[in-house]
């Protein structure tokens, strides 16, 4: 247990993983919420009047062991979890819920708190500890410190349900996603897959001794399923089998648990003052308001929608001269976009993939890195990791400075949700003259190397490589003061910026000359293939974007109303989606139950975000292309204004200082195709 409540005595202060047992978490979460409570009351008893330094900087720096705790704790229940250690997050859980509450419903503190925010034009502070001071006040105002005690009571229930009911939304889906086998015998159902989708098949079968092939929910078996499997009864069963985790009546259904938890988020937000969930949220983003986030959806809707139904009916009338298809179905999107694809730019997927082999490509995405902040990345193999498959890398200036500890971790397994995420093991901050180095993760779910082939990439998975170290170098290159203003913490609609602004290099002859080499050759990918990589990147942007749009109005939906007047989970989301769906409903499949993003992740209230930080993406990017994509003057501006300030200043503030004016979203709908 000593080893989680304690500085660890390891190389770069890294997280010991090998030396971690299950049953060390419980106590070390008991012995260091003790520990952060009496730090806590440390500064309620100190005898000095209430100060910056005595009270606000040092709120900041409390907890650090209960921080790295729940960061390898967590981090470790997404990315290699297990039933015992769903058990423990769920007992855990509360006492941290209870925690929280505790600091932010503590009346002694909030007075302390309270009292230095009231000075605070007085006080001669900093951009960053003026942004501090906010930060905390708000943390006390937003979360109930200004309630009477029988509303702080019911505040608290809230809080320990809502946490629990998250826990448990995700292990149903995690427990769904891992229940589903298409098992297939007949060789002849196999037509139309990739050599490398069937190898991994046929490995799969053989690791639980079953004859043929096994395909599952785990995105590198599914998307190449649906997008090349000539068999449309079986994309139909695999397709039905997706939408419906989750939503079949069984003990791993989450309708009762998204209305629950919609519910109870509105039930908070009006015990606080606020209308609804969203209004409580978007106090706190760029957007501001609820009114603003639709206005910004409904544009886009009027722009995208035509474009979206132009492209579904060129979709629907090629399936129909390809195969005689009358009615494009939800099982037949990815197959025949593919098919038209491949007509109209003599461009897939398979052609592509030999030249992105995963390792040349995270290479590609270091040197992209180095050419822009002169940061290098090398392998180590002297520091803990959690599985066999997870890769350490230490980070330097070019002063051979430490600069971070970078972990990836790439393929699926049984313990690691779905999608692709980056999180840190440990936030930077600068203390008592130390600046104090992060450690970022970047977590995937890539097709893994089979016995005659190493993992090959999609060009879709090569962007969301890029998209995650782009959030790993918000991460990485953080340069502040306080752990809570460091790297990602910033507006939830400014944290997609770093990310989607690296998605851009993958389009770039440039770029791709350095990483996008023949795995068996060594030969650079063709020029055509680039040509046709970029003629190809607004191809269906339109149903793309409507799509994207859909999710923002349904997180909109359910949080920026009174969600008490929904009883059927499946017809609220039927309804909302009624002016944006292209394809033909599937009763038995319902989104909400397994849209993790807002009922599990922190996007609630905030899936708009993905498109909101496209506009700052596109404009940024541009300013690249004027001076040159490497141009070391840019990137040392996105660099000091943007990647290092965290959530220090306002973001639009930081955005300014980098780009000399406001955000045009002309540079994203030029880019889109849809001006």
């Amino acid at each position: 247990m000593k080893i989680l409540t304690q500085l660890f005595n390891t190389k770069y202060d890294t997280a010991p993983f090998s030396q971690i047992k299950l049953d060390d978490y419980k106590p070390s979460f008991i012995e260091n919420i003790a520990a952060a409570k009496a730090e806590i009351d440390a500064i309620i008893n100190n005898l000095e009047p209430p100060t910056f330094l005595n009270t606000i900087e040092a709120l900041d720096f409390t907890g650090k062991a209960l921080d790295r705790l729940s960061s390898i704790f967590f981090n470790l229940n997404s990315a290699e979890t297990s039933d015992e250690m769903q058990k423990i997050a769920q007992e855990v859980t509360p006492l941290l819920t209870e925690f929280s509450n505790d600091i932010t419903l503590n009346a002694d503190l909030f007075k302390r708190v309270k009292s230095v925010f009231e000075q605070k034009e007085s006080l001669t502070l900093t951009p960053e500890q003026a942004t501090l001071l906010d930060k905390k006040f708000k943390n006390f105002s937003r979360n109930g410190a200004l309630l009477s005690d029988d509303k702080k009571i019911r505040l608290r229930e809230i809080d320990t349900e809502l946490a629990k009911l998250k826990l448990t939304y995700g292990e149903n889906v995690l427990a769904e996603t891992n229940n589903y086998e298409l098992i297939i015998t007949d060789v002849a159902d196999l037509k139309g897959l990739p050599e490398g989708t069937i190898e991994a098949a046929k490995s799969l079968a053989q690791s639980k001794n079953i004859e043929g092939w096994i395909f599952t929910l785990d995105f590198p078996s599914y998307i190449p399923f649906v997008t090349y499997a000539e068999n449309r009864e079986l994309r139909k069963e695999i397709a039905i089998a997706a939408g419906k985790k989750a939503f079949k009546n069984n003990e791993y259904d989450n309708q009762e648990n998204v209305l629950k938890i919609a519910k109870l988020r509105h039930e908070r937000a009006n015990l606080l003052g606020y209308e609804t969930h969203s209004h409580f949220v978007l106090e706190e983003r760029m957007a501001q308001n609820p009114e603003k986030v639709k206005l910004f959806l409904d544009d886009l809707l009027v722009k995208a929608k035509p474009a979206a139904e132009r492209e579904f009916a060129e979709l629907t009338a090629f399936a129909k001269e390809l195969d005689d298809i009358d009615h494009l179905e939800k099982w037949d999107g990815a197959y025949y976009s593919e098919k038209l694809k491949q007509k109209l730019f003599n461009l897939d997927d398979e052609k592509l993939k030999p030249y992105f082999q995963l390792e040349k490509v995270l290479k590609g995405a270091f040197t992209v890195a180095q050419k822009l902040y002169g940061i290098t990345f090398t392998e180590i193999f002297d520091i803990d990791k959690y599985h066999d498959e997870v890769t350490t890398y230490e980070v330097k200036d070019e002063n051979s400075e430490l600069v971070a500890i970078f972990y990836a971790d790439f393929f699926p397994r049984k313990g690691k949700r779905n999608g692709a995420w980056m999180t840190s093991f440990k936030s930077q901050y600068i203390k008592d003259g130390i600046n104090e180095r992060p450690h970022i993760s970047n977590v995937c779910n890539f097709t893994k190397p089979t016995e005659t082939k190493p993992s090959l990439l999609t060009f879709n998975e090569v962007t969301t490589l890029f998209h995650e170290f782009g959030h790993g170098l918000h991460g990485m290159l953080a340069n502040t003061t306080y752990p809570s203003l460091s790297g990602t913490s910033v507006y939830w609609d400014f944290v997609e910026l770093p990310s989607q602004i690296m998605e851009n290099w993958c389009y770039e002859p440039e770029a791709l000359a350095l990483f996008a080499n023949h795995y068996q050759t060594g030969e650079i990918i063709p020029q055509e293939f680039v040509e046709k990589i970029k003629e190809s990147a607004s191809f269906q942007e339109g149903m793309a974007t409507l799509r994207q749009i859909s999710f923002g109005l349904l997180d909109m939906a359910f949080h920026s109303n009174n969600p008490n007047e929904i009883t059927d989970v499946k017809a609220f989301e039927k309804a909302v989606f009624e002016h944006t769906t292209l394809y033909p409903d599937v009763a038995e499949n319902c989104m909400s139950v397994s849209f993790s993003h807002i009922f599990q992740g922190g996007y609630s209230s905030g899936y708009y975000s993905y498109k909101w930080a496209e506009v700052l993406d596109a404009d940024a990017f541009a300013y690249f292309q004027e001076k040159g994509i490497f141009d070391k003057e840019v990137a040392t501006k996105f660099k000091e204004n943007v990647l290092s300030k965290g959530g220090t200043e306002q973001p639009m503030i930081l955005y300014k200082r980098f780009r000399g004016q406001e955000p045009s979203p002309e540079a994203l709908l030029k880019r889109a195709g849809l001006l």
